[in-house]
């Protein structure tokens, strides 16, 4: 007993054991839905990152392919193998290719996979019937077609497009050589068409858009702009049960008679309706048309008829009426007025370039719109600070106010802005009597996310510094020709303002590539337009290029100090930089080049 005893204390004591850690769970065992709102995460902080986790792995590379869902190559000759690696592609943009030949369209319908929703070819030419045919039998779940800029394409290439008969939304903006019998195919094959363009389709007549209407019942969008259609289709299309937006933008067969024949047809449904730069209609059409729309949310009758009292007094009729646009109109006595009597329910009124525009007016008018949020007075030269005064005090819960070359507002006028508009996310100063005190009325509006402040020749680094420290939130920032930015000034805005998507300093001549280099830490910034400035060099745009990988727009003319080494690195770095010239808002050019 005594040596059983003995043997017991002796005995080692046994050691527990801990569990060996589990392994970490291999990417495969994750369900998509969780791994695919990582990698959104991922695209959006910077979309080369998803290339580099495609390479880590094979399974991280078989994810990527399940998650791509848009597919924009760079050249038509790409499609086989970008379909054959994103099987799970439901959008195809083809808008960066300017020649997708036939025979391309046919070898990716070889390969295209059956989940192809939407394709976009509204810059690219090169193809015709042939191919949207095969892109017809190879898509056969395909909803969504833009074929906008067509010119090439004609009634045969339409009558492809009716084989797809799932389409719901369809472009044909300016295919003008389509006609009657092509959009019948149209109408006949796609019964299903929600959303339809035939803007500058001039070979459409009333004939076409009749039977469109018979047989298209379910269309909710219809864009007939710069169309030759007369009153004649009008009751046809004025009878479709869902139709919300119409847009009959230059229309010239539209007059009185075509309007007056819509007091028998009333549309409970239409929401938007745009009559803009339809010259050949008066106070008496526009009279009638209101009465047949009961419902409308948004009116635009942009360089349309005069405006005066009587005319205004009929918007009673749409009691919902929300949205105004009467931009380039000729405002009678008291026709402004007429608005803040007839139309209290208004929340954007726009006045931009109309002319008769009034102090007295104007001031009755936002005394009496308690719930207007957008207003635009772009050019109303004839406002002063009696106008801003009364739209300060009287509308305080303004989200966008755009006044640009509004030249007899002071700057003292100005600061009641900033003072009063604390909610303000949109504000056009352009051309303007702005200086730094201005600038500095704006700390209190912390929500601002626009600011164009272009051509304002007071301001200076010291008005950019309130700016940079007091609107966190700002994205787009215009400071076009204003001589007295910095980089000092620059530099506060990019510190300040780390959601920076876009910025002009188009001849800002004093910037260097000290102003450039703060800018690139802009992660977000996708816009850089530095036209004019002379002492801007490859060395700052090579920083921009490696910081700012979501780059897309960039304008570098007479920017003389920027050569082959600058281009080298746009090209290694700033993959999503587009080839695009257009014309800017300053009436100037702009080149953004893609160099890949």
């Amino acid at each position: 007993m005594a040596m059983a005893t003995l043997l017991a204390h002796h005995q080692p004591k046994r050691r527990s054991i801990s569990p060996a850690p589990a392994p970490p769970r291999p990417l495969h065992s994750l369900a998509d839905e969780l791994l695919f709102l990582v990698l959104d995460r991922v695209a959006a902080a910077d979309p080369r990152a998803l290339k580099s986790f495609a390479l880590a792995s094979r399974a991280c590379h078989a994810a990527e392919s399940r998650h791509r869902r848009l597919l924009r190559p760079l050249r038509a000759g790409l499609l086989p193998a970008a379909l054959a690696r994103y099987p799970s592609a439901s959008r195809l943009d083809l808008s960066l290719c300017p020649r997708v030949p036939d025979a391309t369209l046919a070898a990716v319908s070889a390969s295209a996979a059956p989940s192809l929703r939407a394709i976009d070819l509204s810059r690219s030419r090169g193809f015709g019937a042939a191919g949207l045919a095969a892109l017809a039998a190879a898509c056969p779940d395909l909803a969504d077609l833009d074929l906008a800029n067509g010119v090439h394409l004609g009634d045969a290439a339409a009558a492809e497009v009716a084989r797809m008969r799932r389409l719901q939304r369809l472009s044909l903006s300016r295919c003008k050589a389509v006609t009657d019998m092509g959009l019948g195919c149209v109408a006949v094959g796609c019964p299903d068409l929600r959303d339809l363009s035939l803007k500058w389709c001039l070979g459409v007549t009333d004939l076409g858009i009749q039977l469109l209407a018979l047989k298209c019942k379910k269309l909710r969008t219809l864009n007939l702009s710069y169309t030759m259609i007369t009153k004649d289709c009008f009751p046809a299309i004025m009878k479709l049960p869902d139709l919300e937006v119409l847009e009959l933008m230059g229309c010239v067969g539209i007059d009185d008679d075509a309007l007056c024949s819509l007091e028998k047809d009333r549309n409970k449904s239409l929401q938007v309706l745009d009559i803009s730069n339809c010259q050949n209609v008066t106070e008496v059409g526009v009279s009638s048309l209101v009465k047949s729309t009961p419902n409308l949310l948004e009116l635009n009758l942009s360089h349309c008829c005069p405006v005066t009292p009587s005319l205004v007094s009929g918007f009673q009729r749409i009691a919902k009426l929300r949205t105004l646009k009467l931009e380039g109109c000729k405002f009678m006595a008291d026709g402004l007025k007429a608005i803040g009597r007839s139309c209290v329910s208004i929340m954007e009124l726009s006045l931009s370039r109309s002319s008769g525009v009034t102090d007295t007016e104007l001031s009755f008018v936002v005394s009496r719109l308690k719930n207007l949020l957008k207003l635009d007075i772009t050019c109303c030269r004839n406002i002063t600070d009696v106008s801003l005064a009364a739209i300060t005090s009287s509308c305080t819960s303004l989200i966008s106010l755009r006044m640009e070359s509004c030249g007899h507002v002071s700057s003292k006028g100005l600061q009641l802005i900033g003072k009063r508009c604390c909610h303000l996310e949109e504000l056009d100063l352009t051309d303007s009597d702005l200086d730094d005190e201005g600038l500095k009325a704006l700390t209190g509006c912390s929500k601002l996310s626009s600011l164009k402040v272009g051509i304002c020749l007071r301001i200076s680094d010291e008005g950019l510094t309130y700016i940079g420290n007091s609107c966190p939130e700002l994205r787009d920032i215009d400071l076009y020709r204003s001589g007295g930015i910095s980089d000092d000034g620059v530099t506060q805005i990019a510190q300040g303002c780390l959601m920076l998507e876009s910025i002009n300093l188009s001849y800002c001549t004093r910037i260097t590539d000290r102003s450039l280099m703060s800018l690139s830490k802009c992660a977000q910034l996708h816009t850089l337009e530095i036209r004019g400035c002379p002492r801007v060099s490859s060395s700052g745009i090579s920083e921009i290029a490696m910081g700012c990988r979501l780059l897309s727009k960039l304008d570098i003319k007479k920017c003389f100090e920027i050569n082959d080494a600058g281009m080298l690195y746009l090209s290694q770095f700033s993959h999503s930089l587009r080839q695009h010239m257009r014309l800017a808002e300053h009436d100037h050019c702009t080149f953004s080049g893609y160099y890949t």
